[in-house]
């Protein structure tokens, strides 16, 4: 899951040799092939199959979807390599974006759809899209990272209420545990779950400016900043009575069963919105009833924030298609159709938020939009994949050594240090 959130669309335009974008009438593309490649699969395929049916019926552009998976950043490499750039990509990784930018592979976006973008997003996200002062890109598809999920049969039978602080969340921990259930199940095996879980506590402790810093590795894995949230984490992580056995060997999916199937063995699972689509497929119990979420909870005070993770829609070429298709996926029209079938969220602020099947996606989807610029990427994807999204190396290495030692605050500083050190080049 962590690293997955990672999109690719493809476009080859036929007949139009560039030029301004028009109104996108069946006229301006007929006839035209445009060719999408991505990650979904399954569902989420027939969903975002969905969404180009759309544009085809506003453009008249024949439409190929082609799923590629996991290896999306491997095709989009080695397309552009062999000199068949794509017209547009959904890249997850904004690193992996300012790294084609850098080396003169993006377009930058025609002005009509940075005015989309400016219209219908927070600051923060066009920022997220921007290198060197030009807009490359935005994010269509988001994850909320910043999600509790946990069992209301659990919560009722403590009489416990979702907590809103950290100290909170460590006081109903405690509770629940005397009753012989495992306050939380954490998916350790998956080394990016352990990066949500620091990101979380980081960008509360720390603050928005300094998460930035970290994310470029402006500051040190060794500031004193690194070390408060990891003494946080070491709070919970470090009691283990709180957390459910062999965290290290289960993987995400687990995690979430360990919760909501049967038999349950713990209260609650940390992790993205995506989490309900686990539980709907994998567990009998019922989003909304038997499952529900709180927000992470605020950590020494801390204002609402958000982590969030996403595809980012980016254009290799600018012609008449390739314009009219980022207009679209940049338009709230285009996200509405994949919010009325489920599984997606979007930080366009308009988006109604009856476009969203349930209350639990309409809560979802509002926190991003009600963060505001208190909203921020994951971390480990802004970084260099060496360190942030390798297994077995890096972040995630060194985050599964401190859940099996959280006393070990310095040592896996100085570890983490060393690493980014070597990844980021400095």
């Amino acid at each position: 899951m962590g690293k997955q959130w990672i999109a690719l669309l493809a476009l080859t335009a036929a007949a139009c040799s560039g030029g301004a974008a028009g109104t996108g009438t069946t006229e301006d593309l007929e006839g035209q092939t445009v060719e999408v490649v991505g990650p979904w699969t399954g569902d989420e395929q027939k969903s975002f199959e969905q969404v180009l049916k759309v544009f085809t019926d506003k453009t008249g552009a024949e439409v190929k979807y082609t799923p590629a998976g996991d290896e999306l950043p491997t095709v989009v490499q080695t397309r552009i390599s062999g000199g068949t750039p794509p017209n547009v990509a959904l890249i997850a990784q904004p690193g992996l974006v300012a790294q084609f930018a850098g080396a003169g592979a993006l377009k930058p976006v025609n002005a009509d759809v940075e005015k989309a973008v400016t219209d219908h997003n927070a600051a923060v996200w066009k920022q997220l899209g921007s290198v060197g002062g030009k807009l490359y890109g935005f994010t269509f598809k988001t994850a909320n990272k910043s999600a509790f999920w946990y069992s209301e049969k659990a919560f009722q039978q403590v009489g416990a209420t979702p907590p809103a602080t950290w100290d909170d969340l460590i006081s109903t921990s405690r509770a629940i545990s005397e009753t012989g259930l495992a306050a939380v199940s954490v998916g350790g095996a998956d080394g990016w779950t352990l990066t949500d879980w620091f990101e979380n506590v980081y960008l509360r402790t720390a603050g928005p400016d300094n998460y930035d810093k970290l994310a470029k590795h402006e500051i040190p894995w060794t500031d004193p900043t690194v070390r408060k949230a990891l003494e946080e984490l070491a709070k919970l992580w470090g009691d283990p009575t709180l957390i459910a056995g062999g965290a290290l060997q289960t993987e995400f999916p687990k995690s979430v069963t360990n919760v909501f199937g049967e038999p349950s063995t713990a209260a609650m699972v940390f992790e993205a919105d995506f989490v309900a689509s686990i539980i709907t497929t994998n567990t009998k119990a019922k989003v909304g009833e038997d499952a529900k979420f709180f927000p992470f909870p605020s950590v020494a005070g801390s204002k609402d924030a958000v982590v969030a993770g996403g595809d980012m829609a980016v254009q290799f070429k600018d012609d008449k298609a390739t314009t009219e298709l980022m207009k679209f996926l940049a338009s709230p029209e285009s996200g509405k159709v994949w919010a009325g079938l489920g599984g997606f969220l979007s930080p366009n602020k308009d988006i109604p938020e009856t476009a969203y099947p349930d209350a639990v996606t309409r809560e979802l989807a509002k926190r991003i939009v009600d963060a505001g610029d208190n909203v921020r990427f994951d971390m480990s994807d802004l970084a260099p994949a060496a360190f942030g999204g390798t297994k077995g190396a890096g972040e995630w290495k060194d985050l599964q050594d401190f859940l099996a030692d959280p006393k070990n605050v310095d040592g896996i500083m100085q570890r983490l240090e060393a690493n980014a050190a070597k990844a980021y080049g400095k």
